[in-house]
């Protein structure tokens, strides 16, 4: 298994375009999107990250399904607009998921062995010692590799894909290579935030 994006929607690309023209209205204009809104939108959206004039981008959301290694949502959690709808739980399912096959090819094998070996002991010890259950299942967690890949459905929107993109574009892990590369399949998305401009 590896890292994947999928089931991708995104909502308010109009709305958005249109609401970047507020600061310049006494009356809201709710006419249909024209070239004229996405010009401004792309004149405001690709300014530098933290000046204000991109704001609007964060009316554009957008929502979708990450299948991502431990070590990837690690590093994703420090974005305070990329949200969990809701995930897969290892609380819930560790000892339903095939272990193995759930993990990025990167995994080291003997690692895996051992993780494999640990949720066979546990299926062997009797429910009614409990305690010794909860430890063997507490083992398994704290084995768990960096490299096992859950699913979480998310929703954040371009502001805080722009500044994502910004910083992991030329990141170490490919994974984040994957990502921006999913961030520029978005609609607009590159000219609205001028990602391509460094």
């Amino acid at each position: 298994m590896e890292f994947e994006i999928k089931n991708t929607k995104v909502y308010g690309l109009d709305f958005a375009l249109k609401a970047s023209g507020n600061p310049m209205r006494t009356v809201l204009d709710r006419s249909e999107t024209n070239e004229k809104d996405l010009i401004r939108g792309i004149k405001l959206g690709s300014t530098r990250n933290g000046e204000g004039h991109d704001n609007f981008l964060k009316g554009i959301l957008v929502q979708m399904d990450v299948m991502a290694p431990l070590y990837w949502w690690k590093q994703a959690q420090r974005y305070h607009w990329f949200d969990y709808i809701s995930s897969q739980s290892t609380m819930h399912c560790l000892l339903k998921f095939d272990i193995s096959n759930q993990c990025v090819s990167d995994t080291n094998k003997k690692i895996l062995e051992i993780v494999e070996e640990i949720k066979k002991e546990y299926f062997l010890i009797p429910e009614e010692n409990k305690e010794e259950k909860v430890k063997k299942w507490r083992e398994l967690v704290a084995s768990t590799p960096c490299g096992f890949i859950l699913g979480a459905s998310m929703t954040t929107n371009y502001q805080q894909l722009k500044t994502m993109y910004r910083q992991r574009k030329y990141h170490k892990l490919e994974e984040w290579h994957k990502f921006c590369k999913w961030c520029e399949t978005l609609p607009h998305f590159i000219e609205l935030t001028g990602v391509d401009k460094f």
